[in-house]
């Protein structure tokens, strides 16, 4: 029997990177997913919430509240959304009319890696790409979701595909948010520095769950013409497939 999943596709993949969004379709169907998908979801309040705007983020997050439903799983490609969700939403709806289906979804709600291996207990998915690389943990994944051994499992099972760990592994890469905006000089030389840390151990690819972080780092990698390129995990596990 197929599992349902609700899929939640946040404001930076759909505008940013859509072939993302749509690979985690495929991957969920191949990992034997009925995927659900509600065209009228928006963003889940976190730029707002992290801002400081509680009360818009809370309008943004009670309509988030009702475009999914208590009853499935719902499943996201990153970490930074999920994390919002599981953690911020708790500032936003305790105690209020929303407590007792905010706290359902927050139940239900996991980042993809987290889904497939400890939901479903599915590691490969015949995924190939050659060459070196190194997985950044995202600030979201490893500390609000803790996050860190499912993307590496998922990624061992790749062929032809070498990943090594790099120095300051759980350091930030500069993203942030409006960090980025806010503190530009500091933000972009902890960019650099990641991208020298993953120099330093010969990768080819920077593979990470969240795409504000590959933006991040993908933009320090063009202004700097290094040979190097960011990509999503969902991106790297629907790799080499035959055209589905």
């Amino acid at each position: 029997m197929h599992k349902k999943v609700e899929l939640f596709i946040p404001c930076f993949i759909d505008q940013l990177y859509p072939d993302t969004a749509f690979n985690t379709v495929k991957l969920l169907q191949k990992a034997g997913c009925e995927v659900i998908y509600n065209s009228e979801q928006t963003c889940c309040g976190q730029p707002a919430y992290n801002a400081g705007f509680w009360d818009e983020a809370k309008t943004v997050g009670a309509n988030f509240l009702n475009n999914f439903t208590e009853n499935n799983y719902i499943v996201s490609p990153s970490a930074s959304c999920t994390g919002m969700v599981k953690h911020g939403y708790n500032d936003l709806f305790t105690n209020s009319i929303e407590h007792n289906k905010c706290r359902s979804v927050q139940r239900n709600i996991h980042e993809i890696s987290d889904f497939l291996v400890n939901v479903l207990k599915k590691e490969y998915f015949g995924a190939e790409l050659v060459g070196t690389a190194v997985y950044h943990d995202s600030c979201s994944g490893l500390r609000e979701c803790k996050i860190k051994e499912e993307p590496r499992v998922l990624l061992s099972h790749v062929g032809g595909l070498e990943l090594v760990e790099m120095r300051d592994q759980e350091t930030c890469c500069g993203f942030g948010g409006t960090f980025a905006v806010k503190f530009e000089g500091i933000s972009a030389a902890m960019a650099e520095q990641k991208v020298k840390n993953a120099q330093a151990v010969h990768a080819e690819y920077i593979i990470s769950t969240d795409s504000s972080c590959l933006l991040q780092l993908q933009a320090y990698i063009d202004k700097h013409k290094i040979p190097m390129k960011t990509m999503h995990l969902v991106d790297v596990l629907t790799s080499g497939w035959a055209n589905i």
